[in-house]
């Protein structure tokens, strides 16, 4: 198992920045595939940003190209989604997963086998 515990997010203004973060415990970080998705009441759970194993591959949504930088640091355990020139279309629910598998696509949540609790992040116009 997998124990996924986000933080970080909160209200802010648009153009502002927020970071949130993914602690993980219960299987060796290096060998986790991790991802953020976000979630909007009544639409679905999207694809924001993931990273292999290493961090040696990132791959983002469209809509956050430029804008959001994802991290990890296997030292610490922890994931990061450095989030800039933030939109209202931002806000949303966000949610931190782990896979232990090497293959997949890494935009489908599909591949991924533990989620977090998630985070809400709100941007105000």
């Amino acid at each position: 198992q997998v124990q996924l515990v986000e933080s970080g997010g909160g209200m802010v203004q648009a153009g502002g920045p927020l970071r949130l973060s993914c602690a993980a415990s219960g299987r060796t970080f290096s060998r986790l595939a991790m991802s953020w998705f976000r979630q909007d009441p009544g639409k679905e759970r999207e694809f924001v940003a993931a990273t292999s194993q290493s961090g040696s591959n990132t791959y983002y949504a469209d809509s956050v190209k430029g804008r959001f930088t994802l991290s990890r640091d296997n030292a610490e355990k922890t994931l990061y989604l450095q989030m800039n020139s933030l939109k209202p279309e931002d806000t949303a629910v966000y949610y931190c997963a782990a896979s232990t598998g090497y293959s997949g696509n890494p935009y489908s949540r599909l591949r991924y086998d533990f989620w977090g609790q998630g985070t809400q992040v709100t941007v105000s116009s």
